[in-house]
């Protein structure tokens, strides 16, 4: 008979193991460093494509010349203007589409025959590029900051209306039918049971809406805008300033990388009973 106990661990048994010390190891690298190491990665082989294929400042510059061209913006009074005007339009849009987002989603994941009508011709509208509607706003609004404010809500609006349909219906059945029957009002279900069970699929779309808005702000810079990183990515592009092009570009990254981290981080004050 052959001994049990010198039989070699059985590969159902292996897999599970694995997995637990795999999933223990990826908790221990915080996401503040695991964007670090990335971001770091990408700039020494930016530095490395540059030297190796010697690629002339206009048509790719050096992430060490961008750098010194953003301090040297940064000092100035332009850059910062550009930036304030774009997180104007931005988190205005955000914040409005927020709103909306939240109460009509919540009425659509309620109201079953409310979601048949308007969900379809909420989802055909996104068939519509934004560029392509951006030009109609500015001609019907002007093009100042209310351009921009619209563009931007109009782009962070259906994901973040999209994550808060799938997280309301997310909630399970039963934990509401026993609020009801505890004698629990509208009001107080919507507190303590369907909104924090439905924050973290919110925080999904609130998280994609936030990188959205800078773009939906950028994009309506670009059709209509005097000042803006987009109009500032214009004025680069038509005096072939390759480097402001990149301080632009890099300056957006910067911003869309920090609200993310704000996201995730009220993210985890507030939904602590994932922990």
């Amino acid at each position: 008979m052959v001994n049990e106990q010198h039989l070699p661990l059985r590969s159902d048994r292996a897999i599970p193991l694995y997995r637990g010390a795999a999933r223990r190891w990826s908790l221990r690298i915080p996401v503040w460093l695991s964007l670090m190491l990335a971001l770091i990665a990408l700039l020494i082989g930016w530095q490395a494509l540059v030297m190796v294929r010697n690629y002339p400042p206009f048509i790719l510059p050096a992430p060490t010349l961008v750098f010194q061209r953003l301090a040297t913006e940064l000092a100035g009074e332009t850059l910062p203007r550009h930036i304030a005007v774009t997180m104007s339009a931005a988190l205005s849009g955000f914040g409005i589409a927020l709103a909306i987002s939240l109460s009509l989603g919540y009425a659509l994941a309620q109201v079953r025959a409310f979601d048949r009508v308007l969900t379809p011709l909420l989802a055909a509208s996104q068939a519509v590029p934004i560029v392509a509607v951006a030009p109609l706003i500015v001609l019907w609004v002007g093009v100042g900051l209310e351009s921009r404010v619209l563009v931007a809500t109009l782009v962070t609006f259906f994901p973040i209306l999209s994550a808060t349909i799938v997280a309301f219906r997310s909630v399970p059945r039963e934990l509401i039918d026993m609020a009801r029957i505890s004698g629990a009002s509208r009001w107080h279900l919507l507190r303590y049971v369907e909104l924090p069970l439905a924050l973290p699929g919110i925080f999904g779309g609130v998280k994609a809406g936030l990188a959205l808005a800078t773009t939906g702000a950028v994009v309506g810079e670009f059709v209509g805008g005097r000042d803006g990183l987009g109009a500032l990515i214009n004025i680069a592009r038509g005096l072939f300033d390759t480097p402001l092009m990149f301080v632009a570009l890099t300056v957006l990254a910067g911003i869309t990388l920090i609200l993310f981290l704000i996201a995730l981080l009220l993210e985890r004050l507030l939904i602590t009973w994932e922990a």
